[in-house]
């Protein structure tokens, strides 16, 4: 088991570099399935949930490399439609995997998506999008057979060869094919990141044309558009959410360089926050952290252009903050912001609307010394904690980076546990709060140093 052990209680000083964009990198690798050649893909994070993706994309019969933070990803060798493994089963966004192999091989058959527990997660949008699209959806049986599903009905079982050889049945998941993808009109009843993108993906060499209403709006949405788009996709952003696909029938391979991951920023600033002291970001993407910074700006923290990040006197509760959807205060945000506030002056409050199990980071802050109280989605924050180092749990991604700035930030020695967790999204934490002059190593159960 390795976990981290910091020493708190020191102000961040220095300059560091924001890793490349998470949330957008494992869309765009997935994209990279629909044509052939190689893709180049910059500024690519080194964490656990790429290197997971490219598993993935490997098992399909891709080829895939890496140097430093470049990734190669050549999918003319394509030639499986199944993918039922640990890693798929681990990340979340493995379901995107869906919209891609069934517009590049017209079938597809995958696990349920894994990843954080933060709350229910349902693939209903995106299952209910891509039928409209021509995708017909079937139920694994213990026989061996599929079962369509067809209007809420079940019709008669048809036969495992109704797909080709190389899939495998290998129990529950998700199975489909499209015998004909064609453009739709499709109305999203919520914004959905992931059906969004499963859309795009399936759309993008669809023939006709498809229309997708209420769209999201993520800076990774995007990026996965004009990814797309330099391939020679026909993607074009129209106002009131709205995305629309003219279907191609081929991509040409294309070099692309990823964002700035804007979570990753977001949980450093909120670190500094909580720390105190002068810190300098690199590549901070001002733009996409509007919503964060106008509540900074309420908790006395001053962030300039140039990613300069000052705080000003005490630390200022931030009064009521609710999560929404971009361009809204990011659900991925809310753990960090939670462990700053716990040092803050007076009482904030902080109202989750996406994710129900995103409170979970409370106790282990309170574990801490934090003066925390949970009422349904809606959490109260007494600030001016006098907050103390003990040995807690990262209950997910986000949670774990927020353990992090409150060990940071308090007195004595923290412990904490779930590492994996932390670097499924951070690439490597204890070098970026260690150029920023923090204590902190990474170590296992045999208290070796693993830096």
């Amino acid at each position: 088991m390795r976990y981290l052990e910091i020493a708190g209680k020191k102000p961040l000083c220095g300059e560091v570099t924001i890793q490349g964009s998470k949330n957008a990198a494992l869309p765009v690798l997935t994209a990279c399935l629909l044509g052939d050649g190689p893709c180049v893909i910059e500024n690519c994070p080194q964490i656990q949930d790429v290197e997971d993706t490219c598993a993935l994309l490997r098992l399909l019969g891709c080829k895939t490399s890496r140097m430093g933070h470049t990734v190669s990803v050549d999918a003319s060798g394509v030639e499986f439609s199944a993918i039922f493994c640990e890693e798929a089963e681990r990340i979340r966004s493995s379901v995107l995997f869906l919209g891609a192999l069934l517009g590049r091989m017209g079938e597809a058959a995958l696990p349920y998506p894994g990843g954080c527990a933060i709350g229910s997660r349902p693939i209903d949008l995106h299952l209910e999008a891509l039928k409209k699209l021509g995708v017909h959806f079937f139920e694994s049986l213990d026989t061996g057979t599929l079962r369509k599903e067809r209007a809420g009905e079940t019709v008669p079982e048809i036969a495992a060869e109704a797909f080709t050889k190389d899939l495998q049945l290998c129990g529950a998941g998700i199975y489909a094919n499209a015998p004909h993808l064609h453009g739709a009109c499709i109305q999203f009843p919520q914004p959905s990141v992931g059906a969004t993108e499963n859309t795009i993906l399936a759309a993008v060499l669809a023939d006709g044309e498809t229309l997708i209403e209420n769209a999201a709006l993520e800076p990774e949405t995007e990026e996965l558009c004009r990814f797309l788009n330099l391939r020679g996709a026909d993607i074009q952003r129209e106002r009131g959410g709205r995305i629309r696909i003219f279907g191609k029938k081929t991509l040409r391979p294309v070099r692309y360089r990823l964002d700035a991951d804007r979570i990753v920023a977001g949980s450093y600033l909120l670190a500094g926050a909580a720390c105190g002291g002068s810190v300098r970001f690199r590549n901070l993407p001002m733009e996409q952290l509007a919503s964060l910074l106008a509540v900074l700006s309420r908790m006395g923290v001053t962030v300039t252009q140039d990613g300069s990040m000052q705080v000003q006197g005490d630390l200022l509760a931030a009064g009521d903050v609710v999560t929404a959807p971009y361009p809204g205060f990011p659900t991925d945000l809310q753990s960090p912001l939670l462990a700053a506030l716990c040092l803050a002056q007076g009482e904030s409050r902080i109202c989750e609307t996406v994710f129900e199990n995103r409170f979970r980071t409370a106790e282990e802050l309170r574990k801490m010394g934090a003066s925390i109280t949970v009422e349904g989605s809606c959490a109260k924050i007494q600030g001016r904690a006098m907050l103390q180092g003990a040995d807690v749990c990262a209950p997910d991604l986000r949670g774990g980076a927020a353990l992090v700035a409150a060990a940071l930030a308090a007195s004595g020695r923290s412990r904490i546990q779930g590492y994996d967790y932390i670097a499924r999204g951070y690439e490597d934490i204890c070098r970026d709060f260690q150029s920023l002059g923090a204590e902190i190593r990474l170590t296992d159960s045999g208290d070796k140093k693993v830096w």
